[in-house]
This record gives structure tokens, sequence and C-alpha cells, in this order.
């Protein structure tokens, strides 16, 4: 099988191998209302003292993380408490969706694809908006069953994808969440939804929470004015969160021969891939904030509304 034509989807892979890990789904608990403030306070209040970037400790969802907490260069804090940052919302126990509950959403962004979200259809605590943003929608990668039959032989995959070439192709499908006309309309409604106070607290995901949530979060900090190094240390945190959750397919699959590199490239996350979207940013636009106002259609004014609400 040759690779020439096999053009790869962040994420997509996921839809093939998730159901071998997953149990079973469970229905959330229900609340009383004289409860729910009481409850909101003090999961935010537990939540508030993990540090920035981490697990907010949700086995259900364990790529799920608060987005504030860190240091701008100039000394501001992205505020805590406003935004999260998410792998997908299904098969959650009743006690972690109380626990998701506590976080007081108001609005969940999908950045799924269409075939990503039917599949595995967002669970979410009563009265939260769900709004589909589906970052890929222009995108004419391949059909997710040509990446899983060639997980499910090995030798195929080896020889497709072996010897780096999987985290090479992989990275270079990262310069789509910059540039496809899909991304930047999508990404566009989400950001100009973040930037109402009135939609917050609000948490966006993908699949494994960490190609196209990962550039979302990238560029958002950096907008922010977090240091480009911190940045990169946010995004690489998804391998420690997700890698877990797949190491039975990944033993599996370097049982019966595969490269480990191949499986850890669709799985995890590489530096070199928010790289080449940051490349890709600032080919097309050179700065952050070009990127905002020429590709997202997000002004001047709107960025500094954006870092009014979020900084400390």
């Amino acid at each position: 099988m040759k690779n020439t034509w096999i053009k790869l989807v962040p994420g997509m892979s996921l839809l093939l191998i998730a159901p071998l890990l997953l149990a079973g789904c469970a229905q959330p608990a229900e609340e009383t209302d004289t409860s729910d403030q009481q409850e909101a306070e003090q999961v935010v209040s537990e939540m508030a003292q993990v540090p920035p970037g981490h697990s907010l400790g949700i086995e259900s969802v364990p790529n799920l993380r608060d987005l504030g907490g860190y240091q701008t260069s100039d000394g501001a804090t992205v505020a805590t408490g406003l935004i999260y940052r998410s792998n997908q919302l299904a098969h959650i126990s009743a006690e972690d969706m109380e626990q998701i509950a506590g976080l007081g959403l108001k609005v969940d962004y999908d950045l799924r694809t269409a075939a990503e979200k039917d599949a595995l259809p967002d669970e979410l605590p009563e009265g939260v908006e769900y709004v589909w943003v589906n970052v890929l929608a222009d995108s004419e990668g391949a059909d997710p069953a040509v990446i899983g039959e060639l997980l499910a032989v090995p030798e195929e995959a080896n020889a497709a994808f072996g010897g780096g070439k999987a985290a090479e192709t992989f990275g270079e499908s990262y310069r789509e969440f910059v540039s496809l006309p899909s991304a930047k309309a999508e990404y566009r409604k989400m950001f100009v939804g973040l930037g109402d106070r009135k939609q917050l607290p609000a948490l966006f995901h993908c699949t494994t929470g960490k190609d196209r949530t990962g550039w979302a979060a990238a560029a958002f900090l950096t907008l922010l004015g977090v240091p480009r190094d911190v940045v990169m240390e946010d995004y690489l945190r998804s391998n420690d969160n997700i890698i877990p959750m797949y190491q039975e397919v990944i033993d599996g699959f370097v049982a019966a021969g595969g490269e480990e590199s191949i499986p850890l490239a669709f799985l995890g996350v590489q530096e070199d891939s928010l790289e080449t979207a940051f490349d890709e940013m600032e080919t097309q636009f050179g700065s952050i904030e070009n990127y905002f106002s020429e590709g997202l259609g997000i002004d001047a004014e709107q960025q500094q509304a954006l870092r009014d609400l979020y900084l400390q």
C-alpha cells in the first residue's frame, strides 16, 4: 500500500481504536437545585489548586484542563475558571459528570468532524449549549478506514509510515488548521464566542484534545502574550494525559511487529507539529495578531477585548 495517496487528518484515526479502550457510558447523576451553587463553588475551588496546564483529574476526560493560570511575558496572569480545553466528552461516569457540572459551563465547542461527533455524541451537563465547530470541513484527508486498516496490519503500516514518516506526514497536516477556509471560519466562530463574558465558562474540544484543540489553545495563549516555550509545554502535556489511555493499543501494535513511532505519532503530539502550524501562521500572516485580524476576521479592538477579559 503506497503512502503517496494517504493524507492524515489529525484525530480521525481515533474513531476506529477508541472503542477498544473505552467502557460503557453512564448517565449523569441528578442534582438538586439547592446544591448546584455549593457544588460548583467546591469544584472550582478544588480545580484552582491544579497547576497550570495539568489535567483536572477527571478520569473519563483525562485531557480536560483549565487554560488559565499561565503568566504572560508582561507579568499578567490568564484567568482561571473561564475557559477549558478537553478531549471528547463521551463515556463519562456519573461521578465525573457531577465534577464537570461543577465547572458551571455555559457553552461547549465541538471541533470534531461529522463522522466523529455522530459516532460519539457529546455528553453534557444539563443546560450547556452545544456548538459544532467543524474546522476540518474543507479537508480532503483520507477516510478513517484507511488509517484503521494500516494500524490493523503492522507490516503495511511500517512500509507506509515507518522511519519517522508518520510524524512528518501527520505534522504537515497541521498547516490545514491555519490555512483551510473552514478552519478560519470555524475558529473565528469559536473565538468570537469566547469573547462574550455571558457565554463563559466555556469548553472546547476535539477527539483527543491535542491537535485541533492544541492549535486553538496555542493560538489563544499566544495572542494573550504567554511565551512560546510555555505554550509548547501546554501543548506537549497532552502526551501525559492521552498516551496512557491507548497504551494497550500501542503495545498490541508493537507486539505484532509494528514500529512504536507510528501509533505514537497518531495518538500523541510532537513539538514539530505545533511548530509547523506556527510556521504556516507566520508565513501567511506574519504575526499572531495578523492571523486573528486577517485570517479570522477578529480585529485589533476585539483582540484587546479578549485580553481585557482573560488577563488579570
